[in-house]
């Protein structure tokens, strides 16, 4: 019920407004979003490198509006990549393709990420879409393999959701296509026809997909494991050894701000990490998702305005 209503308060526009007019939420987002401007995530990038950590950038938005919105969001893709690549972080880029006007015009959102990506390959950075509800799930699919045609492998890579029934065969495509993937759980509310209700489920298939990415690294591919959960790592940790996939042939994939001590730890045992960072001023939907994916994240984020 706790997660069902947060997930209602991402999208609610009067909720929106209120926690952003709430100074002390706007402080507990800098737990999981790196700042408001493109330096801000530099900085975020710069001190995970320190730390052998890589990054993903995700500069915030989805749903865009209107066209201008959708251009303007591209604008600021086409600003992060050139300061990453001024910089010399280490970092890829994800992004949501509703925040390039999926919502109003295919060929609009087509040509955004076309500007994205051509200028991405000039700067060597990897580009992934991240995947949406379930709404959006065939649409994203056909797009990432379209781009993928268009610009070649690694290039381009996309999202698959473990909740959903149909990810199993959407991953084997994909593999067959030889597109990189980040596997998640999934963090929209989706109906229990077309999603695992429980949790003990939605493991189960994780771990399942874990297995088919790993396995795939023999032909080449590099796959993302994204996960807090510590039985889920120790599942990959284990199928990797038993099908000798060597630490530098995929990577764990973790929230900017959650389990940095996990973060660590993964790295000191040799394991590649990258840390998701978020940043801009719509942080809003991003952070009510993540307190819906973790109790802990709400509570911390409770205790932390009682304590205030």
């Amino acid at each position: 019920m706790l997660r069902r209503l947060l997930l209602y308060l991402s999208h609610a526009a009067w909720a929106d407004w209120m926690i952003r007019h709430a100074p002390l939420a706007r402080q507990m987002a800098e737990r999981f979003v790196a700042g408001e401007t493109a330096d801000d995530a530099i900085a975020a990038i710069r001190a995970l490198n320190a730390e052998k950590i890589n990054a993903t950038v995700d500069h915030l938005g989805e749903h865009v509006k209107t066209s201008d919105d959708a251009i303007r969001s591209t604008a600021g893709y086409l600003l992060i990549l050139d300061k990453m690549a001024n910089s010399g972080v280490e970092a890829n880029v994800s992004l949501k393709l509703t925040q390039l006007g999926l919502d109003l015009d295919e060929a609009l959102c087509l040509d955004q990420m076309r500007k994205i990506l051509a200028r991405a390959n000039e700067r060597r950075i990897f580009i992934r879409t991240d995947m949406e509800s379930s709404l959006y799930t065939d649409r994203a699919l056909s797009i990432c393999r379209r781009l993928h045609r268009e610009f070649g492998p690694d290039h381009v890579g996309i999202v698959i959701q473990a909740y959903l029934y149909r990810s199993e065969n959407d991953l084997r495509t994909l593999i067959a296509d030889r597109i990189r993937v980040r596997l998640c759980k999934g963090a929209y509310r989706e109906p229990p026809k077309i999603a695992y209700p429980s949790k003990k489920d939605v493991d189960a298939n994780y771990v399942r997909l874990i297995r088919l990415l790993l396995d795939s690294t023999a032909d080449g591919l590099y796959h993302a494991i994204a996960t807090h959960d510590e039985k889920m790592i120790q599942a990959a940790v284990e199928y990797a050894d038993r099908r000798h996939v060597a630490p530098e042939q995929f990577e764990f994939q973790m929230l900017y701000g959650i389990r940095r001590d996990l973060q660590r730890r993964l790295v000191a045992e040799g394991y590649r990490v990258r840390v998701y960072v978020p940043y801009g001023t719509e942080w809003y939907p991003y952070l009510m998702r993540r307190l819906a994916e973790r109790p802990a994240n709400l509570w911390f984020f409770l205790s932390h305005l009682i304590r205030r």
